[in-house]
C-alpha cells in the first residue's frame, strides 16, 4: 500500500510469550496484506524476543519494539500505538498475542471501521448467542457482567464487553491526546482509553458516542496461561471507582 494509504498498525503487546505465541497464525496474519503488526516486546526474560526477530524476519509487514524493562500491559499498549501513530497509520489498533480473538475477526473489525469513515473506534464484544462460539468459563462471563457493568457506570455510557483484546481506532487529535499521557490503570486502561476518548482534552474535543461501535464476535477462545490473576481482577474494579470519579469530575 502507498505512503499516501498507509496499512492499519496493530500493536501486539507481548511478556514471555515464548510457549504461547503461535507464529504460524501472525505470520499468515502478517501476509494477508490487510496490515502490518507491531509486536511490542515488553521486557520478556525468556525467548520471546528472539521469536519475534524472527518473524520479523520474514516478513517486511512485522515490525518489533523492545522495551528494556517490563512496564506492564497498559503502558506497552500504549507505547506502540505511539510508535504506530507517529511512523503515518491512520487506523491503528492493539490485539492481545495469544489469539484468543481469531486473525479473521480481527480482520472484519478492520473491515468495518475502514468501511465506514463516521467511526472513530470499533470494539469486539464477547457475547454469547445462538451461532456464535464464545468459549469462556461461566465464572469469567459473569465476573466480565460485573466489570462491563461498573465499566458503565463509571463511564455514563453503555458498553457491553470493554475488554476484549481486539480493538481498532481512526487515529484523530481525539486519539492522539488520549494516549499522550501514561494511563494511571495497569488493569482497566480499556476503559480509561475510552473514557479519555468521550471526553477529549483541552487540545481535542472528544469522540460522539455514536462514534464507537461494538461488534459481537463470531468466535472467541478462553485461552490458558493468562497472566491475570484473580487479585489483578479485584484491583481492576478499584481502579474503575478511580476512573469513575475522575471522568464525572472532568465532565461536571
Amino acid at each position: 500500500m502507498s505512503d499516501d494509504h498507509p496499512l492499519p498498525t496493530i500493536v501486539v503487546p507481548c511478556y514471555n510469550e515464548e510457549h504461547r505465541l503461535e507464529e504460524t497464525a501472525f505470520l499468515a496474519l502478517a501476509k494477508s496484506g490487510r496490515l502490518r503488526l507491531l509486536f511490542v516486546d515488553d521486557g520478556s526474560t525468556d525467548r520471546t524476543g528472539a521469536l519475534l526477530h524472527g518473524l520479523a524476519a520474514q516478513s517486511e509487514d512485522i515490525d518489533t519494539l523492545a522495551l528494556p524493562h517490563n512496564v506492564g500491559k497498559s503502558e506497552a499498549v500504549r507505547t506502540g500505538l505511539i510508535e504506530a501513530t507517529g511512523r503515518g497509520a491512520t487506523v491503528v489498533g492493539y490485539y492481545d498475542a495469544d489469539l484468543a480473538t481469531p486473525p479473521h475477526e480481527l480482520l472484519r473489525l478492520l473491515t468495518i471501521i475502514e468501511s465506514q469513515s463516521d467511526l472513530g473506534a470499533v470494539f469486539g464484544a464477547r457475547v454469547a448467542m445462538l451461532g456464535s462460539t464464545i468459549d469462556r468459563t461461566h465464572v469469567r462471563h459473569y465476573l466480565g457482567r460485573v466489570y462491563a457493568t461498573a465499566a458503565s457506570l463509571a463511564l455514563g455510557v453503555d458498553v457491553y464487553d470493554t475488554q476484549c483484546g481486539a480493538k481498532v481506532f481512526r487515529v484523530n487529535p481525539a486519539l492522539l491526546a488520549a494516549i499522550g499521557q501514561p494511563f494511571t490503570s495497569q488493569w482497566a486502561f480499556d476503559v480509561e482509553l475510552l473514557g479519555r476518548l468521550l471526553k477529549g482534552s483541552a487540545t481535542a474535543p472528544g469522540i460522539p458516542v455514536d462514534a464507537f461501535l461494538e461488534v459481537p464476535l463470531n468466535s472467541w477462545r478462553d485461552v490458558k496461561g493468562t497472566h491475570l490473576r484473580a487479585i489483578d481482577g479485584f484491583a481492576a474494579l478499584m481502579q474503575l471507582v478511580s476512573i469513575g470519579l475522575h471522568h464525572r469530575r472532568s465532565t461536571d
